[in-house]
């Protein structure tokens, strides 16, 4: 997948799941995609490269990375807990929807537990 179809489908299923939000709160070009105020995907630029910032499970994120060379340690962003998801030919909608749904898994597991009820009450 090219990077403009990686970030289109990745906050398109980001966007449908309960109470989440999109802000650029770092300027035009870096979309940030948080629930209950938490970000679980950050999608931007670096290095004319399109990405996606995923927060993932670190023992996961090494499997990725030694599977698909254009997943790497998140930039911008804690390297043990968030990956970057760049373009690349292995990179299908699939993995990619699979990515963001355990991104936003990880984080509702985090929040309080009124707001997890909510969210499960939502799906």
């Amino acid at each position: 997948m090219h990077g403009d179809e990686i970030q289109k489908l990745a906050l398109k299923v980001a966007l449908s799941l309960p109470e989440t939000t999109l802000s650029q709160p770092f300027g035009v070009g870096c979309d940030v995609v948080k629930v209950m105020d938490k970000v679980f995907l950050l999608s931007t630029q670096y290095q004319q490269q399109l990405l996606v910032n995923l927060k993932c499970d670190p023992i996961y994120a090494d499997e990725l990375k030694a599977l698909y060379p254009s997943i790497r340690a998140g930039y911008h962003m804690n390297k043990k807990h968030w990956i970057s998801v760049y373009e690349g030919e292995h990179i299908d909608a699939l993995l990619i929807e699979d990515l963001v749904k355990d991104s936003y898994a990880l984080v509702v597991k985090k929040i309080g537990k009124v707001e997890r009820l909510r969210i499960q009450l939502l799906r």
